[in-house]
């Protein structure tokens, strides 16, 4: 998946976290993108079983969608918690820069950072 559909994942994710459902302009005020650049991105995500979407309707995660969009969000917070809490970046930047690296880290490096994370803070 591309950084740019783990981001509309995460973001729906986190919406239907939030407020029990998703839509369209929802997503497109979170991200600050255009609706049709939303419904496009929604189309891969349900080509990928990622999403149910109903023109017009409300976005449902799938199962697999579920998973995945927690995993990146729980990479997401990871990184921003090593950031501000080990390296003492300064909250904004570390949010930005974490969205950066969730995309990036391959999953064994992800690993020994979630480890030395827990060793150092405990978490």
């Amino acid at each position: 998946m591309t950084k740019s559909m783990e981001d509309y994942l995460e973001t729906v994710y986190l919406i239907v976290r939030d407020n029990k459902v998703a839509r369209v302009k929802d997503v497109a005020e979170r991200l600050n993108v255009k609706k049709p650049s939303v419904i496009s991105a929604l189309r891969e995500l349900e080509n990928e079983k990622m999403i149910v979407h109903e023109k017009y309707g409300y976005i449902e995660l799938t199962p697999g969608g579920e998973r995945e969009g927690s995993k990146i969000y729980s990479r997401h917070l990871l990184l921003k918690s090593f950031l501000t809490d080990v390296l003492g970046v300064p909250e904004e930047t570390a949010e930005t820069e974490a969205c950066s690296m969730e995309h990036v880290l391959s999953r064994g490096t992800f690993e020994r950072l979630e480890q030395f994370i827990q060793s150092q803070l405990g978490k």
